[in-house]
């Protein structure tokens, strides 16, 4: 069996180069995937022009659709954003909104075409919300037809109305690290077996 593949899109606000607890959270994820022979990559969507609206290709300069060919490509993908307002940001809420463009997409034997994919998700926050973001955002993949696997989501949030983020911690807490862990190789696990039995054609 080829070696699996896994890409992230990171939601955070923040463009690269500066510092972003989104991408420092999918970097643990990734990481450890890496470990367990996956191959890698990342993208953050504020870093691209990713146009609003309902269509895979929206036009005039839109790199949504280099995005989506790099979904299509892994087979494992990787959600990671933050809590703004006690919601997924905008540009989490952006990729779902262009996802639905693949609600009616099919592959060559007229699956949805996110099928034996597995997805992941990764919520930060000073702010309460990562269960409700969290539900949000796996029913959101699930819907579109993405696989979540047992233990799919990790999330931090820290004390609420303070100013200390994920990226400011000196290590990873010991239930995020252990949560990562198990999220990473029941992925892995889940990928593997999709690859050998797919879902059925309708």
């Amino acid at each position: 069996m080829e070696n699996l593949k896994a890409f992230a899109l990171i939601c955070t606000l923040t463009p690269s180069p500066e510092e972003s607890s989104s991408d420092l959270i999918a970097d643990h994820i990734l990481g450890k995937l890496r470990e367990q022979g996956v191959s890698t990559s990342s993208a953050r969507v504020v870093d691209h022009n990713v146009a609003p609206g309902v269509q895979k290709d929206m036009g005039n300069g839109d790199q949504w659709p280099e995005l989506r060919q790099k979904i299509l490509d892994a087979d494992i993908f990787l959600l990671s954003a933050p809590i703004w307002v006690g919601h997924m940001s905008s540009l989490a809420q952006r990729v779902f909104e262009r996802l639905d463009a693949d609600l009616s997409s099919t592959d060559d034997e007229g699956r949805p075409i996110m099928y034996n994919r597995v997805a992941l998700t990764a919520v930060v926050g000073n702010e309460d919300g990562a269960h409700h973001v969290t539900a949000e955002m796996h029913q959101g993949l699930n819907d579109i037809g993405f696989t979540l696997p047992a233990q799919g989501g990790v999330y931090w949030v820290g004390e609420a109305m303070q100013t200390v983020d994920f990226k400011d911690l000196d290590e990873v807490p010991d239930p995020v690290a252990s949560t990562i862990s198990s999220m990473t190789a029941n992925a892995v696990h889940l990928a593997k077996a999709l690859k050998v039995a797919p879902y059925p054609a309708p």
